[in-house]
């Protein structure tokens, strides 16, 4: 066999994730893989106050589900309905809108009206690279 026949091919996920790292160092904005960490060492520097640390807390007791990992992942690619979702993620629609609704309170997902259905997204790019760096860094 050929050296090119057993490589192996990156997963779609990883071909995102190296898109977003790509795009966040072209841009020399405050990437999440720590390549401008001169520029934002200073915003660490103290310690935040209590209020911010809870808030961070809860933002990461939002990640602690796995049925609302699945559902995040299923918005990686675009806006879904509550039923599109239901049968990308394999729970029940009741589990779902739960999960839906705690995700929104963390505003890590949006909803949208379109005619009589909801359109849920991520709500902003920076919850694609946490989902990104997430699984960066668990498969390290």
């Amino acid at each position: 066999m050929s050296e090119e026949m057993t490589a192996v091919q990156p997963t779609e996920l990883e071909k995102q994730t190296e898109r977003v790292v790509e795009t966040a160092c072209a841009q020399m904005i405050d990437c999440p893989c720590g390549c401008n960490r001169e520029a934002t060492a200073t915003l660490f520097s103290e310690m935040p106050d209590e209020e911010l640390l809870f808030d961070v807390a809860d933002l990461f007791k939002a990640f602690s589900d796995t049925t609302r990992i699945k559902i995040l992942f299923a918005l990686m690619n675009g806006g879904l309905s509550v039923n599109e979702i239901t049968a990308a993620v394999g729970c029940t629609q009741s589990a779902v809108s739960h999960q839906l609704r705690i995700l929104k309170q963390a505003r890590l997902v949006r909803a949208a009206r379109d005619g009589k259905s909801v359109i849920y997204a991520l709500s902003d790019d920076h919850v694609f690279t946490m989902l990104a760096q997430g699984i960066t860094h668990v498969c390290e």
